[in-house]
């Protein structure tokens, strides 16, 4: 998960609102997100190698998304699968402080990353590669990507931007303008970018919302819309695509228990 946008207690509808792209290589194995046979009460898509996922909810409305933390020159070796980390969130009941806290005591198990928990009553942030503790998010427009939360990218930015006018004019049911822009793939000037170690290259290819290179060997495998609602309904929209062609939209809709 590379791009994660929150509206937290922006919209009185919806409390909870996120709009997020999965950036990943296409020759990893993947499944769209479902119901899981083995965790019946988590909906996520799943990662077929290591058995985790970026990003999740639970029936009783428990939420968890990730991203990895750009860092080419960190040793990652045989450190455990970061996808392990929202599915333990939305396995269990511990409050998503509580759980993040003791996640820091042993977040050097992991590659650098950012995680954001909670409900939508609370909603909590950590990043491993931060000396800040886990910290309340407070009611507003956040963005993350592969850096710390809300750190200044030119695709946080346009991101943050184009989520605060979507709910400023909010209207039940359209969450076109939250696919809007999570698609957009215009790069950002060289002047710009961020400077993460790698390539100025790279750099170019990864600075949009949505991701496409020339090789297809990585880019946004889906984008993912979910809206926590007031009357307790959850609303979960999934684009996927491969090699940067839409494959399908899925729509799924309960009522947190």
């Amino acid at each position: 998960m590379c791009l994660v946008n929150i509206a937290f207690q922006v919209v009185p509808e919806v409390p909870l609102v996120l709009a997020a792209n999965r950036d990943e290589y296409y020759n990893r194995p993947t499944a769209p997100s479902h119901w899981w046979e083995d965790v019946p009460h988590i909906l996520a898509g799943r990662d077929l190698l290591k058995g985790g996922t970026w990003l999740g909810v639970s029936k009783s409305g428990r939420i968890c998304a990730l991203t990895n933390y750009r860092d080419p020159s960190a040793f990652s070796g045989e450190k455990e699968s970061r996808g392990h980390i929202v599915r333990s969130f939305l396995e269990g009941e511990m409050h998503a402080r509580t759980f993040l806290e003791e996640l820091d005591r042993e977040k050097e198990r992991y590659p650098g990353f950012n995680v954001i928990a909670g409900t939508r009553e609370a909603m909590y942030s950590f990043s491993s590669k931060s000396d800040k503790p886990p910290y309340e998010l407070p009611p507003g427009i956040h963005s993350v990507s592969n850096a710390f939360m809300n750190t200044p990218w030119p695709k946080t930015i346009k991101a943050k931007k184009k989520l605060a006018e979507w709910a400023a004019n909010y209207e039940q049911a359209d969450y076109s303008g939250l696919f809007a822009l999570l698609a957009d793939e215009t790069r950002a000037p060289d002047e710009q970018l961020p400077q993460t170690g790698i390539s100025l290259e790279w750099e170019r290819i990864l600075s949009p919302a949505f991701i496409k290179n020339k090789n297809n060997s990585y880019g946004t495998r889906s984008s993912t819309v979910i809206l926590m609602k007031q009357d307790n309904s959850i609303d979960w929209i999934e684009r996927t695509f491969e090699t940067g062609i839409f494959e399908r939209e899925q729509c799924i809709s309960f009522t947190k228990s």
